[in-house]
């Protein structure tokens, strides 16, 4: 499809810079129609209020606001979590999972309005451009996908800064912002400005969500969890739905600086990236998950599902939420998931979310067997059979390398 035959295109818009400036270009440079989409997955009103006037005022023909705020923590959000996906050991997937979900409402919106074309700004270093691209081929192969970063000539702040000046946009951007953030009802991510040098300790400045650790109140705060069948239920014995119950927790977490993380991670186009990421509720969530995991499910079931995470953080990462092998670990993580009903409680204090207290009706811990005092479930002289029988290929192949067999 060539830009004349481009009549009608959806953008994905934050209302930022790079999406304000590219509301025009499009209509320079495809001479079309643009319709906006905004997509709130709980970055707060702070980031929505307004956004429809500013689209309609940078040149969109309308703008559509679309709440996927429960959606996304209970369609993809807890499935993530029941297979323990944590990229790279440290983690937590704020920004890939809120993709998949972004890209399906916006592909819905284009099929509403009868758009042949999408839009992102993302740019063609990072990894969203392939989770948008990804997800927008898996559901609407026949839209034509535009992303203006790897078209146009514009290379920094101030170019996209001097365009709206020239066209007389509005905006609220300035030259001197020094962070790349991204929020949602997950976390909240951070780049840029000193972060560029991973030898630089990150100021104060980065953080915006969590207490400074150090300034966190010196009394600890317990929080309890409740779960039923892989899915938290209930926070401090109150029933919420999945989004109120993570607002719950990301409020609990931050005022006790749980969930800071600054890392440097493997983007998928292949180079290297660094970041800071606030996950207090997710942290607090996935601490107390595992902790009833480890509490029901047995040596070799916790040993699969713990592989089912490592493939799946992949998974997500790479955006490659909508194929069949997403719906085959999510099956196999669901079937471990159903025993996990059951009560957590977890220790916030300094930064750290520790868990104190776990209890399962499908628990396998037994206090008979595990007890140190005297029992009557267990002899320990059939130990020394199962550990003959365990060592027998190492004490065959000593004997081999002796001569002796």
């Amino acid at each position: 499809m060539s830009k004349s035959q481009v009549n009608k295109v959806v953008l994905a818009y934050s209302g930022g810079l790079d999406t304000s400036a590219i509301i025009p270009w499009l209509k320079e440079n495809y001479d079309c129609e643009v319709v906006a989409f905004a997509a709130d997955v709980g970055q707060g009103d702070e980031e929505l209020q307004g956004l429809e006037e500013k689209a309609i005022r940078s040149g969109a023909s309308e703008c559509h606001i679309v709440d996927l705020k429960e959606g996304f923590v209970g369609e993809y959000i807890y499935p993530t979590v029941m297979t323990g996906a944590v990229y790279e050991g440290q983690y937590l997937l704020g920004t890939s999972m809120a993709r998949p979900i972004i890209a399906k409402a916006q592909v819905e919106v284009a099929l509403k309005v009868g758009a042949d074309a999408l839009c992102h700004g993302c740019t063609g270093k990072g990894n969203d451009q392939v989770r948008f691209e990804g997800a927008f081929a898996a559901l609407a192969p026949q839209l034509k996908v535009i992303a203006p970063w790897r078209e146009w000539d514009m290379h920094s702040r101030e170019d996209l800064l001097a365009y709206l000046a020239e066209r007389n946009v509005p905006t609220t951007a300035s030259a001197t912002k020094i962070y790349s953030r991204d929020a949602n009802a997950w976390h909240i991510s951070h780049e840029g400005g000193e972060l560029e040098n991973p030898w630089c300790e990150p100021t104060k400045q980065v953080w915006t969500m969590t207490v400074d650790p150090e300034d966190a109140p010196n009394q600890a705060e317990r929080v309890q969890l409740g779960f039923e069948q892989g899915r938290l239920v209930s926070v401090n014995n109150e029933k919420l739905s999945p989004y109120q119950a993570l607002v719950r927790l990301n409020q609990l977490g931050a005022a006790h600086g749980v969930g800071r993380l600054d890392i440097v991670e493997n983007r998928l186009v292949g180079m290297k990236s660094r970041g800071c990421y606030e996950t207090p509720g997710g942290t607090i969530l996935m601490a107390a998950y595992k902790a009833l995991e480890h509490l029901v499910l047995n040596k070799d079931s916790l040993k699969f599902r713990e592989q089912l995470g490592l493939e799946f953080s992949h998974l997500v990462y790479d955006g490659r939420w909508f194929t069949p092998l997403k719906d085959s670990i999510l099956a196999g993580a669901q079937a471990f998931a159903n025993q996990i009903t059951g009560d957590v409680v977890v220790k916030l204090y300094k930064g750290q979310a520790t868990v104190v207290q776990r209890r399962s009706p499908n628990s396998l811990y037994s206090e008979d067997f595990a007890t140190f005092g005297a029992d009557d479930v267990y002899d320990q002289s059939h130990a020394e059979g199962f550990i003959r029988l365990y060592s027998l290929a190492s004490r065959i192949k000593a004997l081999k390398d002796k001569g002796q067999a």
